[in-house]
């Protein structure tokens, strides 16, 4: 008998691994998410945040990932430094790493988000200020947002993942999760 199709929105913390076991006992998806047979559709960086979304359907999983599809993802970015209008430009048209270049990519400065504390905190220098960037890519590289702020010189600091496609993360704290619609 098939199951029911299922995606469900997780705000993933700082420091837990997109995946569901881990041989070294470092906190897992299954610590947050105590449902069977969900797999998630991409991945986020234990040291990043955010949504995860987590689906037990091989199509719905494959759309979200298959880079051809080209579903957006909004990530806030807390980098060091002042972006210049340059650094900002070269964002955008995209950057070189890993031997090849970036789709172009929407980038725009934001005001400091209202997110929850980050444990552990962010380390700060009162000499080196920090900005937030919104960026919005098509494409999912391996940490492909830390990589193109550094190529910039703009270090990152601190990455939520806040939206793939129409999903978003509003109302969920880290470690909550609910399931939603699979559009």
């Amino acid at each position: 008998m098939k199951s029911q199709p299922r995606l469900i929105i997780l705000n993933k913390p700082y420091g837990v691994l997109c995946q569901f076991t881990d041989a070294d006992g470092r906190p897992t998806l299954a610590d947050f998410v105590p449902v069977e047979h969900v797999y998630a559709a991409g991945r986020l960086d234990r040291d990043s945040e955010g949504l995860v979304l987590l689906t037990n359907d091989g199509k719905l999983q494959h759309h979200l990932t298959d880079p051809t599809r080209k579903v957006q993802k909004t990530y806030w970015a807390q980098v060091e430094g002042t972006p210049t209008g340059e650094a900002l430009a070269h964002l955008r048209s995209g950057i070189m790493i890993q031997e090849r270049k970036t789709l172009p990519a929407e980038i725009k400065v934001i005001e400091e988000p209202d997110l929850w504390p980050r444990n552990p905190p962010i380390r700060f220098r009162k000499q080196s200020p920090t900005s937030w960037l919104e960026i919005k890519l098509t494409e999912g590289r391996n940490r492909q947002v830390r990589h193109m702020t550094a190529a910039a010189g703009l270090p990152t600091l601190r990455l939520v993942r806040v939206a793939i496609g129409d999903w978003h993360l509003e109302g969920l704290q880290p470690g909550q999760w609910r399931d939603v619609a699979a559009n």
